[in-house]
Order: C-alpha cells, then structure tokens, then sequence
C-alpha cells in the first residue's frame, strides 16, 4: 500500500484489509475495512496514534519505513480491542524508546490481551496533554461509546480529533478523506448499527462534547477520515436522537407459505396507509442491512412459523440480536402460524427484554390464513397507523 498525509506533518501509515468479509466472525463486511494508524511529528518527539490488526503489522511497519521513522516516543492506544491494539508488542520490540500511552482502564486491559510489560505504560486522566514539540495531544475519555476504556486523542493545534471506533466505518478504499458521502454515510450508518447503536445514550452526551471541540477533520481508526466533521455529528446526532421514522421493519421466515401470506398481506395493508415497510426474509439475509435498518424504523413486526413450541431459530436469533443491540423502535407485534399449539409468543417476548417497545396485539394463525386471520392483520395494520400517527411521523 501507501502512506497517506492527510495534513502537513499528520500521515495515515494503516492497513487496508480488501478481502476480510467477517469482523469478530459476527459482523459482515462486504466492503472490507481499514485499521487505520496516524503518525504525527512534533519538532521534539513523534507520536503513532492507534495500530493495526496484527495480521496487518508488515503493512504498518512497511509504512513507517517508507517515511524513513527511525524514533517513535508514543503509542497512543485509544482502545485495547486487538484491531487496533495488536501490532503494539511488536512495535515495542522494534523501537524500544516507545511508551504506550493510554487510560488507566486500557492498560490494563493491553497487559491482560497482549501481555505488554508495565513499565512501558504511561497512563493519562481525562483532559491530560502531552507535547510533541509545537503540537499538543490531549486525552479525552469517553467510555461507553464502545468499550469501557475507549478513549479519544485530540490534536490541539491542527484541531484534528482522532476517535478510534467512535464514528467510523467499515469501508476499504484507498484515498483515506471522504469523497462520496453517499455511500460513506450508509456504511457508517451500518457500523453504527452493528457496534455503537447499544451505547446510543453516551454517544449522545459524548457527541456535545465533540461540537464544544469544534473539529476541523476527524480520522476514526476504521474507514474513511472526515474533512467536514459536521457530516458524521450531524448524521450521528440524528441516529442517537430518540425521534423515529415512519416506517416498519419485518424480519420474516416462512417454511411451508403460511407466514409468508401473512407477511404480504400486511405489507400491502401498510402500503396502502402510505407506511413504508420493509419485509426481510432473514433466511440467508444480510444482517448488516437489516441491523441498519433497526436503526430509525418506528415499529418492527417479527414474523415466524412454529418449530416444535417455539420460534423458527433463524428468527430466535434475530430477536436476540434486536435485543443486544437495543434499538429505539416504539412499537413491536408478532405474527406467525403453527400446526397443533407451541410457545411462539412467550419466548418471544421474553427475548425482547431490553427493548422499550409497545406490543401492539399479535396475530397467530393455525394453518393456512382464513378471512378471520386477515382481519386480525388488518386490525394490527389499523393499530400501527394511529400509533404512528400519534407520533405525528404519518402524513
């Protein structure tokens, strides 16, 4: 690859991985991601801001190289997850001048994942400085917005704030600014789905902090960097707001077409209220997209056929997922069919304890629909209009 100056003295030396399609062997990746890596120069020392994942540790080191870096005095370490972490031990080893510079929290953390020695620790508090020599690095902790160590590192002087996980993306390219903000603003979308949508609440506090800051450019440690930092707060700002869309999400698995039926006629009862509605067969889908879709939908339908007692387990899933990720969608129901009796509904429910939704009335059907079971979805149809319309997100 090659090193990047995104400002004069401020070079990206990361890793861009094309070809990973799985993060955490959990989260899709289908544009590949980046671990992106900053060194900055002072007149007296010189800092690297965050590593890169350690199958990606030749790249960083080829980097470095490649800019002719004989001294590194720091390693700034805003979080200890091994992504942006790994590559710390070997740096060490390389320039043994180096400290790590990190929260007291993160140390620990890096002693018990990496087994880095404690003398090579220099820990800061929340609002400590460091002087490179005519520029400035100050420490902002912000934990809960991912991890509980997580931490910022602000450059006071070019008033470049470097966020780690906070408001990046997973998105592999080569130029490092932001070019189409487009498609940046649905990846990032998607990552904030994915991985900060569970902390909302922090982020929110967090992202006042930052607007005080006034930025000029942020350079998160994943995807693209920010010329114009008000295009990520803006967009993050309405993510974590509690303000939702008009518009109901259906994650849906059908085996034999009953629930299917089901799906599709209350799709057509939504469209004809002018709600947009999105049924997902979860079967083989993008988890990704249907995470980001979680993010602002007003109400959310789960749809499944009856396996045994219970839920189809594709949906089980699902469910907890919509669980862990703690979306703010208001208003929940179920639909679904069975063949003799089961727990459908009570499991369910009970998997969607993290969530603040009203449960508007559920229908489930034996068998095949019949025009009483249409009605019933209908109904629930009905019940998601003047809820949305209660809102006021209906026009």
């Amino acid at each position: 690859m090659a090193v990047k100056q995104i400002k004069k003295g401020i070079h990206w030396v990361g890793a861009i991985d094309w070809d990973r399609r799985l993060f955490d062997e959990l989260i899709p990746l289908p544009d590949g991601t980046t671990y992106n890596a900053y060194l900055v120069e002072g007149s007296e020392k010189t800092a690297l801001i965050d590593t890169v994942d350690p199958s990606k540790t030749g790249e960083l080191l080829g980097h470095l190289q490649e800019l002719g870096v004989r001294r590194i005095d720091y390693i700034v370490s805003n979080h200890a997850e091994q992504d942006h972490s790994g590559s710390i031990p070997e740096l060490l080893a390389i320039y043994p001048e180096a400290m790590v510079v990190t929260n007291e929290k993160c140390k620990v953390m890096l002693i018990d994942l990496l087994a880095i020695p404690e003398d090579r620790f220099r820990t800061v508090a929340d609002g400590a400085s460091l002087s490179l020599g005519g520029r400035t690095l100050e420490f902002i902790l912000a934990p809960w917005v991912h991890w509980p160590e997580t931490m910022l590192t602000y450059l006071r002087e070019e008033k470049v704030l470097f966020s780690c996980d906070f408001l990046g993306s997973h998105l592999a390219q080569s130029e490092p600014l932001l070019w189409d903000e487009h498609h940046v603003y649905q990846s990032a979308k998607r990552y904030f789905a994915e991985i900060m949508m569970p902390f909302r609440n922090n982020i929110a506090k967090h992202l006042q902090r930052l607007r005080a800051l006034a930025p000029d450019m942020i350079a998160p440690s994943h995807g693209v960097v920010y010329p114009n930092p008000d295009f990520i707060l803006k967009a993050y700002e309405e993510w974590t707001a509690d303000k939702v869309r008009n518009r109901v999400l259906i994650p849906f698995v059908s085996m034999h077409g009953s629930t299917r039926e089901m799906v599709e006629y209350l799709t057509g009862a939504l469209m004809r209220k002018n709600i947009p509605v999105l049924p997902c067969n979860v079967i083989g889908a993008d988890i990704g997209e249907l995470a980001k879709e979680l993010v602002d939908a007003a109400t959310v339908v789960i749809a499944s056929p009856t396996v045994l007692s219970g839920p189809h387990p594709a949906i089980l899933y699902i469910t907890y997922l919509a669980n862990a990720l703690r979306p703010k969608f208001k208003f929940a129901s179920i639909i679904g069919s069975f063949g003799w009796g089961g727990r459908m509904l009570e499991i369910l429910q009970a998997q969607l304890g993290n969530v603040k939704a009203e449960i508007l009335e559920p229908v489930m059907v034996k068998g095949f629909p019949r025009p009483a079971d249409y009605q019933a979805l209908q109904r629930l149809a009905d019940d998601i209009e003047k809820k949305h319309r209660e809102l006021g997100i209906l026009p």
